[in-house]
């Protein structure tokens, strides 16, 4: 049986943001509930009001400009993110990763926002976010705050989001549009399943970075490295910030084997 629950449905931003101001610690965020109505419906999550964000403008929409960069609104879909021409053109590591998401249902479903807090340590649009130099758009009744991707991730599906807080965009830097990519995602079986490890890498004129999926509590990226870095140094600097475990879905020798093998294959074929 469904835990019951107060459902609401806010059309404007400051609605929102005083729901979540009067209902902090109750309320949980309704975008795709591709995550959020399964926990429900097991009993592993029973908030008293659960509010539906779908209909608020500011967290909707794709913009691009050469000055500011990218902008998704948080309750964006993956199949959106795979389909915009901006996205596919500029940022093709970050459509290659929503495609990646689940089967086609959950992408028509699945967005961006939902994706990332629940902050899985397997989130795809995490280390390929990472690797482009993402940053988190926060909103509260106290104003909006913008931080690192790298500093948003705290722990197993843990974030720095406060209980009246709500993301609103992510947001990717211009600098990034355009770079060569490579991403690899090792799973268990064919077809859509949680990363066992995952890759992404992106390379501009100036800097190379690695974004890493299941190989530590959260998503990982390394500090930026010269374009020229070599395999061995790239590797070197993916170790310094995995930390894999030993699970039922494979060993922590097992892990950092793949993400040393997925550098060395990825990097002199980079798109």
């Amino acid at each position: 049986m469904l835990h019951e629950f107060s459902y609401l449905a806010p059309r404007e931003r400051k609605d929102l943001l005083q729901l979540l101001k009067k209902h902090s610690g109750q309320a949980r965020l309704l975008a795709g509930g591709t995550d959020l109505l399964c926990d429900i419906r097991l009993g592993t999550d029973k908030p008293a009001y659960l509010i539906d964000v779908k209909h608020i403008p500011e967290m909707q929409g794709i913009t691009w400009s050469e000055r500011d960069g990218l902008a998704i609104g948080a309750t964006v879909t993956c199949i959106e993110i795979m389909r915009h021409p901006v996205i596919a053109k500029k940022f093709p590591l970050l459509a290659h990763a929503a495609g990646h998401i689940g089967s086609a249902q959950l992408r028509n479903r699945a967005t961006i926002g939902g994706n990332l807090c629940t902050a899985s340590p397997c989130a795809d649009l995490g280390c390929s976010s990472l690797a482009l130099g993402a940053r988190v758009e926060l909103a509260s009744v106290r104003g909006t705050r913008v931080i690192p991707m790298k500093e948003f991730f705290t722990g197993v599906k843990a974030t720095q989001l406060k209980d009246d807080e709500v993301v609103q965009r992510v947001l990717y830097p211009a600098e990034a549009a355009g770079a060569a990519w490579g991403m690899e995602k090792l799973k268990r079986i064919k077809g859509h399943d949680l990363a066992v490890v995952s890759v992404a890498i992106a390379r501009t004129a100036t800097w190379l970075r690695v974004g890493i999926g299941s190989c530590a509590p959260t998503p990982v990226v390394t500090a930026d490295l010269p374009p020229q870095a070599t395999a061995a140094a790239v590797v070197a600097a993916a170790f310094k910030v995995v930390n894999p475990i030993d699970d039922v879905r494979a060993s922590r020798d097992f892990r950092l084997f793949m993400v040393e093998e997925f550098i060395r294959k990825l990097l002199p074929a980079l798109a």
